[in-house]
């Protein structure tokens, strides 16, 4: 197990959790990817519109598949952008994805302090959850935890993109991926609007 794969201890999670709810997030503690699906599925109500943004994490505990799959319980948006055209329909595209009810994903690093950063290649995902979407859920494996945020972009550049790249070649046959857009999270100033699951579970880069 490399240095970016190794789970934080109890305490540096614990005082993590309180750093992020300092800063205007919602923030708890589970054991397991299975716990987390429950966690999250608990924080939905039925009939909801939801977004998954991708994420091998999601994908790892079987949420995308919960949220998205025919005759659930949610309203995936994800349907409504596989319907659509997007050479004739980028515009409106882009808004559902912009601004769902719910959004869905996973982050590259949180901090001691408590600051989120999230790498991206497109872009797509950063509207909503910086501005856009209603509610924000993040489910993140406690190995993502960094001292600070040049630790952060070290475990960005050092681990996650080389793992990014490795999955976009195998899933979209293209030459592999970069960051070529990074939010930073310092607070939420809307109550309740974000909240961020640590699993003590390695999942996701």
């Amino acid at each position: 197990m490399g240095k970016w794969d190794k789970l934080a201890d109890r305490q540096t999670i614990d005082e993590t959790i309180e750093s992020l709810k300092k800063n205007g997030l919602e923030a708890m503690f589970v054991n397991d990817g299975k716990e987390a699906k429950e966690k999250v599925l608990s924080l939905i109500p039925a009939g909801s519109e939801v977004m998954t943004m991708t994420s091998v994490t999601l994908d790892t505990i079987g949420l995308s598949e919960e949220i998205n799959k025919t005759g659930g319980s949610f309203k995936p948006v994800r349907d409504k952008l596989y319907s659509m055209d997007r050479k004739s329909e980028a515009q409106e595209m882009n808004k559902l994805g912009a601004a769902p009810q719910y959004v869905l994903g996973s982050i590259h690093a949180v901090t001691q302090a408590g600051e989120i950063m999230v790498a991206s290649n497109t872009g797509s995902q950063l509207p909503a959850y910086s501005y856009g979407a209603l509610k924000v859920i993040w489910v993140v494996g406690a190995q993502k935890i960094v001292k600070n945020l040049d630790e952060g972009f070290k475990r960005i550049y050092e681990h996650s993109l080389i793992l990014e790249s490795e999955r976009a070649k195998k899933a979209y046959g293209v030459p592999g991926s970069s960051v070529n857009k990074i939010l930073i999270i310092n607070k939420e100033v809307q109550p309740g609007r974000m909240t961020i699951i640590l699993v003590n579970e390695v999942l996701g880069f």
